[in-house]
């Protein structure tokens, strides 16, 4: 799939769909959340230098920096994957009225993100596999939703995909005592431990053939279970990068990192190899945090690389 419609240079012009298919399969985007963080550029990606921001203005503002108050912009999404007949989503979001003590953007939420998935004919029950890309309570949120006073599944009927040097990593008797590690305390008790309960849990490792479009690969980093999902059908190809970008300044700039690595260089690392995929490959990249039209195409520019078009996913 070649994007030509919404050049990487303009912000003008508008979004035309919110649905694309990729060879046999079909791509939604739900959104749970997007608006501007409490985090200016130098506390989410502390590498950073006003001068690299100042240099992309035109690529970040207004969906991804808002450059009067230099506040970033995010989103926590889902992309749902119709392949071979089922329904797969790739991350679960931050979830409603779970307690984050020390994420408190995510704290007690209330959001339409089940509405959302109605929208584009998804109900609980029909999904097939949740891909939890790793766990971090961004990503795992709406695996479970809250039944009375017990959290139970929130897909009764799928298999939730997790890696295992997540599933080790985050364990209550082994969190890391870091700022994220602390704020991820309580992600094991409302949120992957009812799903392991429940008996639908298949836990990975290195890599995990889905079907014959999608395939998971460890991209360790961010976490040491971070992972991307690769699809290949009928000639198109795309990644879903997960956490392994957290701004559209990592294109152009992917030195930086956020702030919430565990292995700085790893993630760097693990960045540069999935774009040289993706421009080696010409596929679309689709991370699990940009706002705005929220996926791309790269190419190859110099040592580095540019960001090419952006996929014409709705904006809203």
């Amino acid at each position: 799939m070649s994007l030509t419609s919404t050049p990487a240079t303009t912000s003008a012009a508008p979004p035309t769909v919110s649905t694309i298919e990729l060879g046999d399969v079909r791509i939604d985007r739900v959104m749970e959340y997007s608006d501007t963080t409490p985090m200016t550029t130098d506390v989410f990606f502390p590498g950073s230098t006003p001068e690299e921001w100042r240099r992309h203005t035109e690529l970040l503002a207004p969906h991804h920096w808002e450059p009067a108050s230099d506040l970033t912009r995010a989103a926590t999404q889902t992309w749902v994957l119709r392949s071979e007949g089922k329904v797969i989503l790739v991350d679960t979001g931050a979830g409603n009225g779970k307690y984050r003590p020390l994420q408190p953007i995510w704290s007690y939420l209330n959001t339409d993100y089940l509405a959302n998935l109605a929208a584009v004919g998804v109900r609980p029950e029909d999904v097939d596999i949740v891909v939890n890309t790793h766990l971090h309570d961004d990503h795992v949120g709406w695996n479970t939703r809250l039944e009375g006073r017990d959290w139970v599944p929130t897909f009764p009927n799928a298999t939730y995909l997790m890696p295992r040097p997540d599933v080790e990593y985050w364990k209550p008797e082994n969190l890391p005592n870091t700022v994220f590690g602390r704020g991820n305390q309580n992600v094991y008790e409302d949120s992957v431990d009812p799903v392991f309960e429940a008996g639908l849990v298949t836990v990975w490792e290195d890599s995990y053939t889905i079907d014959g479009n999608l395939r998971l690969a460890a991209a360790p980093g961010h976490t040491p279970g971070a992972s991307i999902i690769h699809l290949e059908s009928a000639g198109d190809r795309a990644v879903f990068a997960g956490d392994l970008l957290h701004g559209a300044i990592q294109v152009h700039e992917p030195h930086i990192n956020s702030c919430f690595e565990e292995d700085e260089d790893g993630a760097r690392a693990s960045r540069a190899r999935m774009f040289a995929h993706a421009a080696d490959h010409n596929a679309l990249v689709l991370p699990a945090h940009l706002p705005g039209h929220g996926a791309f195409e790269l190419r190859r520019r110099g040592a580095g690389f540019e960001l090419t078009a952006w996929a014409p996913f709705s904006t809203t």
